[in-house]
Formats: C-alpha cells, structure tokens, sequence
C-alpha cells in the first residue's frame, strides 16, 4: 500500500521517509538500479545470450540446475544537482500537508535512489532571486543532502527576471531536477529553464500543487493571503470560482506548451498523490 505524504511527514525523519519511499518504488520497479560487472554484489538475474560465460555463478547452479548471472552495482557519471524552490508559496498546504514537506521527503526519496546508484549529488535552493549551495557534490553528499533539507525553511518571494547562474549553465552530462509550484509573476521559472537547457543536461520539473489550487471548490467568503507578498484579501469564493479555474487552466496549459523543449519534462503532481506512485511514474 501506498505512503502518504501525512504518514511520511509524521515520521519526522527525511532519510527513513526516502528510505520508506524508495523501497516501496524498488518492489514496483526491478531493476530500476543501474548495474554492470563490479566490486559490489546486487543481485542474480538469469543469463541471456551474449552473457559472459564466466559471470555464471557456477555453484548456484550445481545447487538448482538454474544458469543465474551475478551482477554487481557500478559507480556512476551522472551528476544529479537537486533544486528545491525556498519562496513563501512553498508553505501552501492543504490537510496536514506543506507543499514544503512533500518536495523535501520528494528529492529525499529521489536523493536515496542515486545514493544506491553512486551517483554524484548536490543540492541548491532557490529563494529571494539567490541561488544558494544547500550541499555540495563530493563525499557523503547523500547525507548533506539530507541534513540541509531537513532545515531548509521557505520565506519571502523569488523576485529575479533574468536568472543566469553559473552553475547551471556549464555543458556536462547531468540531470537537474527541480521541486516547485512554478507559479510566477512573469516569466522567471521558464527563463532560468531556458537558461539552463542544454543537450546534455536532462532537466526534470516537479510541480507540487494543491487539489484546491486546480479545482477550486471553496464556497463562502474566505480570507486569501499572498504567502510571499504577505498581502491578504478577503472574497467570495462562489463569486471568482469560475475566473480561478479558467486562469488556472489557461497559465498550466500555457506553461506545458512553453516547456516542450528538448530534454525538459514537465511532471505536475497534486499533494494527495503518493510520491511513491509519482516517482514511480515518473521512472517508467
């Protein structure tokens, strides 16, 4: 059964949280790991033509009469850099879920999943226009990672109209992954993806958003507040029902098309998804 995000966030722990989660998607996914000829025993697999005789576990088979090849996990190449959005609207929440919380046990998750890979991992928030080094790549990075996420706290708003950060910017292979709600007052969020795209750099966009956020079923008069601005409103819900749903619909419609853009993929998930199903999703 499925880990939801409330469970999750009640164990008060991001690494048993990931670790929770990551096993769940490893039972669903076998072989979702990369694997080759190492040091390090994974796991048998049976042999397939083209195999290498010699990697049969012989004795395996003098036991079960079964040709089992031994693979064994191999470091990786990729560098993942995992950036978490730390503006005010990360704070939105619906029940007993921050959309904070759910993007941390998300990259947390993701972050033990490259930890079994060996691959290279950093972390960076993004807040008040600064890009920030939550942790960098190097040694025990999955722990860093970790660590930082675990006190990262959202504030204030991301108010940068031309985001050009070196580190984004060079040409290595490299994955980028990315955890928001991608709601912007102009065009901030595509341009820093514009920025960064690059043939050799996969780009990976989460976009946490709310039940109500995409449906809007308030009814009443209900106070609104601006969680960066700070900036409140009161109004009637049954009165601008409409006019939400329809700006809702036509900025996420406008976002998809701006962002088919080679090696971009957008995956817009809701905060009563299990990140186990959307993760999982997402690798298939």
């Amino acid at each position: 059964m499925a880990q939801l995000a409330t469970d999750l966030i009640k164990l008060n722990n991001l690494q048993l949280a990931g670790k929770l989660v990551s096993d769940e998607l490893l039972l669903g996914i076998h072989g979702s790991k990369r694997s080759g000829i190492g040091t390090e025993f994974e796991q048998y697999r049976h042999y397939e033509p083209g195999d290498d005789p010699k990697r049969i576990d012989w004795k395996l088979f003098a036991r079960t009469g079964k040709h089992l090849v031994r693979e064994s996990a191999t470091e990786s190449n990729l560098h993942v850099r995992f950036l978490i959005d730390l503006s005010g609207s990360m704070n939105y929440g619906e029940g007993a879920v921050r959309r904070l919380d759910y993007a941390k046990i998300l990259l947390a998750s993701l972050a033990y999943l490259g930890y079994r890979q060996g691959d290279q991992m950093s972390l960076y928030g993004l807040q008040a226009g600064v890009l920030q080094t939550l942790a960098p790549s190097g040694k025990q990075s999955f722990q860093k990672i970790l660590a930082a996420l675990q006190i990262a706290e959202a504030n204030g708003d991301w108010s940068n109209s031309d985001p050009r950060f070196p580190e984004f910017m060079q040409k290595q292979k490299e994955m980028l992954i990315m955890a928001s709600d991608f709601l912007q007052v102009g065009d901030e969020w595509l341009t820093l993806i514009k920025h960064a795209a690059n043939p050799r750099r996969e780009i990976v966009i989460f976009q946490i958003l709310g039940d109500q956020e995409l449906n809007f079923d308030l009814r009443g008069f209900y106070r609104f507040k601006d969680l960066e601005s700070g900036r409140e409103v009161e109004l009637d819900a049954d009165a601008i029902r409409e006019t939400v749903r329809q700006a809702s619909a036509q900025y996420m419609t406008r976002l998809e098309e701006a962002l088919r853009i080679p090696h971009v993929r957008l995956v817009r998930v809701r905060l009563s998804d299990p990140i186990a199903m959307v993760l999982k999703s997402f690798l298939m």
